[in-house]
């Protein structure tokens, strides 16, 4: 009896032993920092955690990344609270107003913790499960009245090409040396998501599916508090708010004081430790589309925590002042102002739910509607992002709109039609709203951390105007295409003007359907097709009988208004036999990827080609450029990159004759000084002015300032088109352009073409462009086509791909890829 009732109790024992929660290092095996941890084992803790801690960890999957990893969130607090954490979440939303009512109960914090979006910087992730673990075995007290919300790894993807590399390269134990293999990631690294795009830059934009995906979770609660854990250089200790100049305007005192007190929180524990750190330093409050702007304009305290590592530290690392950075160490740093956070958060409850319900009072921003004009197709891509956002937007009424007109750049008026789009201001999300269409973002310092201009219209390419006073609008109507077989058609033609036309061409391309575009207006059946038109013939697919009926298909797919054509005999213009309407080649693409290469630019060619175009492109890692043969493709990108050793002599000599034959070379960014300035090619650099006095007399303390002079830091320009060249198809005569960087480039001579370029008195719509700078700007190239034999290269001067946000520009690539040089040799 004594045996069997000692059993039991040993039984129950056991039960009660397996339920309790495990600190990280127990439930991993391995002492925490010891190792990098894979994403799966980190999920796996936050799930123990979940189910041994059920009534104060709720565990939600928000999606899944492009390589089918989970997108996962936890909620933690008190029991109470996690029973009512729909009812918190709601009086959350009835603060700002997106929630009709009046919020009820105690005041309860909703913090969010966002660790790892860029992959390498890796101690954070592992911070986070120290940080969750602390939180419920020592933090109770705080949980009664503050929601944690905590997401463990934005950035999945790129922490697990980062750990698993890290994992099968370092030494045992771990090399301290800095030139170690093991403190050197190879191309790409770690720090961007699959395609290659960096996570932090994204937030406004929602290009990746993390992004889109956190976004929707995220507008869910809209937090009080939002903290973006990441690393930095080796020999910069830890940086904490409050944050550097600029600060765009709409945010407001509260926000800025109160990251002030946070910091001090911090430096508190820091200084307890002798931990150095620093704050009001680099990392700025004004690009929307960051882990802790775009917080801040929502509402939130947000804020960037930066601990010295990156993906060089490893699991440890001596740095250049003689110390020992361990994973360890920055575990304990990114853990104590996790901590901290949460802990004044805490403490200041009812002051954070009172602030964040004032934000949302938008009575006194200055634009009260801003009216947009111009392609349906853009229109449409513009309220999906707003819809990502929720924010709200209606179709304007038949009348007219007064304001700031963005394309004068002063006070006009626009005649308006239920196709324009009205955005309000006075809606819950009317700061973010003026942040996004605003015609120039205020500037209080030009030492930034990122571009200073992105307002929509310019990116949308669509005619605007900011109004003071209240446009009337209507609901957004829905818009629909149908079309339907003709059998007595001999073929259809399509307008050409948005990339959404480009897709159906690439569809209809990869299903082996002979299209042809034209390079003069005609006019057909009573329609005007201007350049670039398509023109698809039964006569040049003979052999495909259900040829109606695909066409048919792709139209309504992409919901394309097909016309029907009844004779080859054009009314105006060439005829449908004519050499100005030309076959477009099913291309072959090849792009340059690896080392030489800028992996955030060839990233957003990836994507662009696999996830929005959706037409196959090939991809060759540069450093095997000497032994390709580049006669199995008709078109080779360049990604934005440094190709010195790769286009040496030989292989100049390689390519140029490639190009001679027939092949087309398009060059992004940096890519293009490997032909600027050398024999056989026509591009010339701009040269800068270098002259100075001979003794340099500015300060010390000055030279950063003075050093800005020479840059240009994201700012919009408006640019001439030559709109008769195919690169220019389906624009009007002029383009804003989004230039960044330092380079230019004198236009083209002889045979060759400028296509886009800024004139003599180049025309500054916003951001900042240093003064130096803006003296190489006149006369220069923008986008360009230089002849070489039968074959082309097309210069990109600018980044019409930038960070994929930059949606009026990706026409341009399209057109070089199928329009440009079109009598090119097709494979």
């Amino acid at each position: 009896m004594h045996t069997r009732f000692l059993s039991i109790v040993l039984f129950f024992i056991s039960l009660i032993s397996f339920a309790q929660l495990q600190s990280p290092s127990e439930f991993l095996g391995y002492d925490l920092g010891s190792q990098f941890s894979r994403h799966h084992q980190v999920i796996d803790y936050f799930k123990h955690a979940a189910k041994t801690n059920s009534a104060q960890v709720k565990l939600e999957n928000y999606g899944e990344t492009y390589e089918r990893r989970p997108l996962t969130v936890a909620f933690v607090s008190s029991e109470e609270n996690i029973k009512n954490l729909e009812t918190i979440r709601e009086n959350n939303l009835k603060n700002t107003g997106i929630i009709k009512g009046n919020a009820s109960g105690k005041d309860i914090a909703i913090v969010w913790l966002s660790y790892n979006v860029h992959g390498n910087e890796a101690s954070a992730t592992e911070a986070s499960m120290s940080t969750l673990y602390r939180l419920l075995t020592e933090n109770q007290s705080w949980l009664e009245n503050t929601v944690v919300i905590i997401d463990p790894c934005v950035n999945p993807d790129g922490r697990d090409r980062y750990a698993n590399w890290f994992n099968e390269t370092s030494s045992k134990p771990y090399d301290i040396d800095q030139q170690a293999s093991e403190h050197n990631e190879p191309w790409p690294g770690g720090r961007p998501n699959h395609y290659l795009f960096d996570l932090n830059r994204d937030w406004a934009w929602a290009s990746q599916i993390e992004s889109a995906s956190r976004l929707k979770v995220y507008n869910k609660w809209l937090p009080h508090i939002h903290v973006d854990f990441h690393e930095q250089g080796i020999n910069e200790p830890y940086y904490f708010a409050p944050a550097a100049e600029p600060f765009h305007e709409v945010i407001s005192d509260w926000q800025r004081d109160f990251q002030t007190q946070i910091g001090k929180n911090h430096a508190k524990y820091f200084d307890k430790e002798g931990w150095l750190y620093f704050t009001r330093e680099r990392f700025d409050l004004l690009y929307p589309s960051y882990g802790d702007t775009y917080p801040t304009f929502m509402g939130a305290i947000g804020m960037t925590y930066e601990q010295a590592g990156h993906g060089r530290s490893g699991l440890g690392i001596l740095n250049d002042e003689g110390i020992i950075l361990t994973l360890k160490d920055r575990i304990a740093h990114h853990t104590t102002t996790g901590l901290s956070t949460v802990e004044i958060s805490s403490k200041n409850a009812k002051s954070l739910n009172t602030e964040f319900k004032k934000f949302f009072d938008n009575s006194n921003l200055k634009y009260k509607s801003y009216v947009l004009q111009g392609n349906a197709d853009r229109i449409e891509t513009l309220k999906s992002l707003l819809d990502a956002h929720e924010i709200s937007y209606e179709s304007a009424r038949n009348g007219s709109a007064s304001g700031y007109n963005y394309s004068t750049m002063q006070q006009g008026s626009m005649n308006t039609t239920s196709n324009d789009l009205v955005v309000h201001s006075d809606q819950p999300k009317g700061k973010m709203v003026k942040v996004l269409f605003e015609p120039n973002t205020k500037l209080s310092d030009s030492l930034t951390y990122d571009i200073t201009s992105w307002s929509l219209p310019y990116a949308y390419g669509l005619k605007a105007i900011a109004s003071t006073k209240k446009v009337r609008g209507s609901a957004a109507k829905a818009t629909s295409v149908s079309n339907s077989v003709d059998t007595s058609a001999i073929g259809y033609a399509l307008e050409w003007n948005s990339l959404t036309d480009a897709k159906f061409l690439a569809d209809l391309l990869k299903q082996g359907v002979k299209i042809r575009f034209t390079e003069k207006p005609f006019t057909q059946e009573g329609k005007e097709f201007d350049r670039g038109s398509l023109i698809i013939t039964k006569g040049d697919n003979p052999k495909k009988q259900d040829l109606d009926a695909i066409i048919v298909a792709a139209a309504n797919k992409f919901s394309r208004k097909i016309h029907p054509l009844y004779s080859g005999f054009a009314t105006s213009g060439p005829d449908f036999g004519s050499p100005d309407i030309k076959l477009v080649n099913k291309q072959k693409v090849a792009i340059l990827s690896g080392k030489y290469t800028s992996s955030l630019n060839y990233g957003a060619l990836w994507h662009f080609f696999e996830q929005q175009l959706k037409y196959p492109v090939t991809s060759i890692n540069s450093e095997h450029f000497g032994r390709v043969n580049l006669n199995k493709y008709n078109v080779l990108i360049m990604p934005n990159g440094s190709y010195s050793s790769i286009l040496n002599e030989s292989g100049l000599k390689k390519l140029k004759s490639w190009i001679a034959k027939g092949g087309k070379v398009i060059a992004f960014g940096n890519a293009i000084s490997s032909f600027a300035d050398k024999k056989g090619f026509n591009l010339k650099s701009i040269k800068e002015d270098r002259k100075q006095d001979t003794i340099n007399k500015v300060p010390y303390a000055n030279r950063e300032r003075e050093n800005v002079k020479k840059l240009i830091t994201g700012a919009v320009f408006k640019t001439s088109l030559d709109n008769t060249h195919p690169l220019a198809f389906g624009y009007p005569d002029h383009y804003y352009t989004l230039k960044i960087g330092r380079r230019s480039y004198k236009q083209l001579g002889n045979n060759n073409y400028n296509v886009g370029y800024l004139d003599a008195k180049p025309v500054k719509v916003s951001g900042f462009v240093g003064e130096k700078a803006f003296k190489n700007l006149p006369n220069s190239l923008i986008f360009g086509e230089e002849r070489v034999g039968s074959g082309s290269i097309i210069y990109f001067v600018d980044d019409v791909m930038f960070r994929s946000f930059w949606e009026n520009g990706k026409l341009f690539l399209t057109n070089a890829i199928f329009f440009v040089n079109n009598n090119a040799f097709e494979l």
